[in-house]
């Protein structure tokens, strides 16, 4: 048994060739490659050992290999490039038996939420901060890390925050976590240890929270939102002691609360051992007029506030973080170490960079106007096409919701929509303790213009087929 060790450091695969098997080398060299690239295991682009490299490693003449290397080139598995070099070509890798298939019918246009444009990705940007850091970053700031994160991310994301968001942000009081799903998770570990027992969240709401707080060990309860955000008077009568909001934009209702909600929020947390936490998830994107300030702001000791570079960024990144009341800036601090050791350096060091220079607030200056532009078109046309579909909310984030008519089912409208090729999303997923009136949830943070436009005439074209059944 042989080894063919890939020059791009992918790692080393196994390629049988026996002297005594009466096939020649070459033959056997060449199926023993053919045979992983079909299976994956050596990939498109990946950069092959030179020929002379590869017949030292495997004790051949050299001119086995190039014969094996030029059949497979002429068989288009690899690809050979000026300067000498040959690469793996892009080839349609071959399941194995009982491997899963890719799910048919997947969507051509798809509005699933939680999609922002990642295309838009400030590369360059990101690469000059990315250089600054390797280039100035001392050595002992690789070491393990506070439980809170860097201290250079944690200060240039309180002024970002201070300045933006009106929060109250201190560094000492700031936690970076690997995104709001790990932030949360810990936030509600640490609160369960702490004697808390109940969390309400808004009803409808994103679900993955109820799971991860039930995990947690506390009960999960659903209060109304109306279009002034959550309903305070059902909070009060639920028992919770923590509860989350979306304030500054309600997902998925659009609802913004208003300063009396607010206030009352407040009050409410004021009067027991109780927290707020305010998920501030996309409060950067309003189209037609000024955000309102964090809650945190109002009350940092009964606030904790969570935000994210998921939906303005990237959520490949996993950046995320809390601002925290000072009596949960230690045990919080003392899971996020036990949890995973603290997030990668040179990723906070890297956007503590990109923000300090201004190039968050340029990046969100150059993807408002688009994702509005998104937000109109999308509107328009279901003006157009549905006008019984009515966006609910304020024009702002990345998502509109409707209320579908009595006559149809979200189940129908999904399954319609789906044989053109078309993704939509019912709003059953999002109701707490209930079901509520059937509807859907729009996501166009990914999507081209005329994909929206032609998404809802696909969506059109599907309602009238129920319709006429």
């Amino acid at each position: 048994m042989s080894r063919i060790r890939t020059s791009s450091g992918a790692g080393e695969l196994l390629v049988e060739l026996r002297r005594d098997a009466g096939v020649p080398l070459h033959q056997q060299l060449e199926g023993g490659i053919r045979a992983r690239i079909r299976e994956g295991l050596l990939r498109a682009d990946t950069v092959m050992p030179s020929t002379r490299a590869l017949a030292d490693d495997l004790g051949l003449s050299r001119g086995v290999v190039v014969e094996a290397y030029q059949q497979l080139v002429a068989e288009g598995y690899l690809v050979s490039r000026g300067g000498g070099y040959t690469q793996v070509a892009p080839v349609e890798i071959v399941e194995p038996d009982g491997a899963v298939a890719t799910p048919a019918g997947e969507p051509r246009i798809d509005f699933r939420y939680s999609r922002p444009d990642v295309s838009q990705f400030p590369r360059a940007a990101w690469l000059r901060s990315i250089r600054r850091v390797l280039n100035e970053t001392p050595y002992q700031s690789l070491a393990y890390l506070d439980g809170r994160g860097t201290i250079e991310l944690r200060t240039a994301l309180s002024d970002y925050l201070n300045r933006v968001r009106g929060t109250a942000a201190r560094p000492e009081h700031m936690m970076i976590c690997n995104g709001f799903a790990q932030g949360s998770r810990l936030l509600l570990q640490v609160l369960a240890e702490q004697g808390y027992r109940c969390l309400a969240v808004e009803d409808p709401s994103d679900n993955d929270l109820r799971e991860v707080a039930r995990a947690a060990g506390l009960e999960a309860v659903g209060v109304p939102v109306l279009e002034s955000g959550i309903d305070v008077d059902a909070l009060e009568r639920s028992g919770a002691d923590v509860v989350l909001v979306t304030a500054a934009h309600q997902f998925p209702t659009g609802a913004v609360a208003s300063a009396e909600t607010r206030a009352a929020l407040v009050a409410w947390a004021a009067e027991g051992d109780r927290l707020v936490i305010e998920d501030d998830y996309d409060a950067e994107y309003r189209y037609d007029r000024e955000p309102i300030g964090a809650m945190q702001g109002l009350a940092p000791d009964r606030v904790a506030y969570a935000g994210t570079a998921s939906k303005t960024l990237a959520p490949g990144l996993r950046l995320g973080w809390l601002i925290l009341p000072t009596r949960l800036v230690e045990p919080m601090s003392r899971a996020k170490l036990m949890d995973d050791r603290g997030s990668p350096v040179f990723d906070q060091l890297a956007f503590a960079d990109f923000v300090a220079r201004g190039e968050f607030d340029r990046h969100l200056r150059r993807m408002r106007p688009r994702y509005r532009l998104l937000r109109d078109t999308l509107v328009d046309r279901l003006a157009a096409r549905l006008p019984e579909l009515v966006p609910a909310g304020i024009s702002a984030g990345l998502h509109v919701m409707t209320l579908l008519p009595p006559d149809l089912t979200e189940a129908d409208v999904q399954a319609a929509a789906l044989e053109r090729g078309l993704g939509v999303y019912g709003l059953t997923p999002y109701w707490v303790a209930s079901p509520g009136p059937a509807g859907l949830v729009f996501g166009y943070g990914g999507l081209t213009q005329k994909a929206v436009v032609e998404g809802i005439d696909l969506l059109a074209d599907a309602i009238g087929s129920l319709r006429i059944r």
